[in-house]
């Protein structure tokens, strides 16, 4: 299998790439059209990117039948492609939930206390120990936090060593799945991102982005926040109204910390021209929130694993574009010999009938004498097919149909 990695990866997660048999190619500085020619000229099967955008002409370019994204989020990739020409698309999720949750608390901190404020006072030569002796602390602080999957929950058990109680908006306590006493830490679940909001003194945001969460982080939130809180943002820059965030820091005194940004350079260096960071009250870092040595060591790991399971097994961990629902609405059930031909036979009928095949298994008895196959349908075959499949072949030993 070959596999071209397009973007700064681990040794350790290239060299089992190699010991699991795989062809590696390593080229971190590929993207845009030398990507595309990359993909096409290499007939790769599997390509691995961090930040490195995957389009549609390069999805089309080549071979590919699996992209992986070497971290979280995946809104880099072009999945409906992806999807419509029948490539995996994997990911590796929580892998980086503790590297991202130290930078959330350390730009918590750095706002209470105003630690970039003081280092730059003292590289001037200034010792200003009045003005930078005022901090409120965090101790009985509440924070909230918008999203509660790996991260969130991180970012949970961080607050809680603190003494901070914690109050959560999160889709999936929305949706009524789950319970906060199923917690490892004592959370509170608010109804809404606004309660959320106008309880806490830290808001904190943990969303993927989606179609949903898109600019889900406006006006009607920031108005609720008190006078003065503090706003985290490790997630998605396009989860945040940004004018209102501008407007809630200069008119509002929100003091915010960022480490994505609506207007991020294209390139690992550069220059960045979001006018939000010349704000007094903002502190940002630079896109590094999975950028630790232990994060990226964990990523690499756990694309190794998906890769050698496809290798090996032809399955794949973490997919994300797969159908959670199928347009199947019945199942016809085939017990049969296992013997050559019969499942050519079912299918041949089925053709023949105009009835497209969703999903199947075939799973074999003991002896390997007999199976069973289930094969997921889009509509339901008539009688007359059902019988004309039966008759046709004396290794069917029996068939039914079932309403999924």
């Amino acid at each position: 299998m070959k596999v071209l990695i397009a973007d700064k990866f681990e040794q350790a997660g290239i060299d089992g790439l190699k010991a699991a048999g795989c062809d590696v190619l390593y080229q971190p500085d590929l993207k845009d059209d030398a990507l595309t020619q990359a993909v096409k000229d290499t007939a790769a099967d599997v390509l691995v990117v961090r930040s490195t955008a995957v389009t549609g002409a390069m999805l089309e370019a080549g071979a590919l039948s699996l992209v992986v994204r070497a971290g979280a989020g995946y809104n880099t990739i072009d999945v409906a492609t992806a999807s419509r020409r029948g490539i995996y698309v994997s990911n590796c999720p929580g892998k980086n939930a503790v590297a991202v949750a130290e930078l959330a608390f350390a730009l918590l901190l750095a706002m209470d206390r105003r630690i970039p404020d003081n280092v730059s006072e003292l590289r001037a030569g200034k010792w200003n120990k009045k003005e930078f002796a005022k901090a409120r602390g965090l101790l009985g602080r509440t924070i909230g936090l918008l999203g509660y999957g790996n991260i969130g929950q991180e970012v949970a058990r961080r607050a809680h060593a603190f003494g901070m109680p914690v109050i959560v908006w999160s889709r999936r306590f929305a949706a009524g799945d789950g319970h906060p006493s199923e917690e490892d830490v004592p959370i509170e679940i608010a109804r809404t991102p606004q309660e959320v909001a106008e309880r806490c003194d830290i808001l904190s945001v943990h969303l993927a982005l989606t179609n949903e969460t898109r600019g889900l982080v406006d006006a009607s939130i920031f108005d609720k926040l008190k006078p003065g809180s503090y706003f985290i943002n490790t997630a998605r820059a396009e989860v945040v109204d940004h004018d209102a965030l501008a407007k809630a820091v200069r008119e509002r005194h929100i003091r915010a910390g960022l480490d994505v940004f609506a207007a991020e350079p294209k390139d690992a260096t550069g220059t960045i021209a979001d006018p939000i960071v010349a704000l007094p009250g903002v502190y940002g870092t630079h896109h590094i929130g999975a950028s630790t040595d232990q994060a990226q060591e964990a990523i690499a790991a756990e694309t190794v694993r998906i890769i050698s399971s496809y290798n090996l097994t032809g399955k794949v961990p973490n997919v994300v574009n797969l159908c959670k629902k199928t347009p199947a609405t019945h199942m016809l059930v085939v017990r049969h010999h296992d013997r050559p031909g019969v499942l050519a036979h079912v299918f041949q009928h089925l053709r023949g009938g105009a009835l497209n095949v969703q999903e199947t298994e075939n799973v074999i008895f003991e002896g390997a004498q007999a199976a069973v196959a289930r094969i997921n349908l889009d509509a339901a075959p008539p009688a007359e097919l059902l019988k004309k499949i039966q008759d046709g072949n004396s290794d069917i030993l029996d068939l039914h149909l079932v309403t999924i």
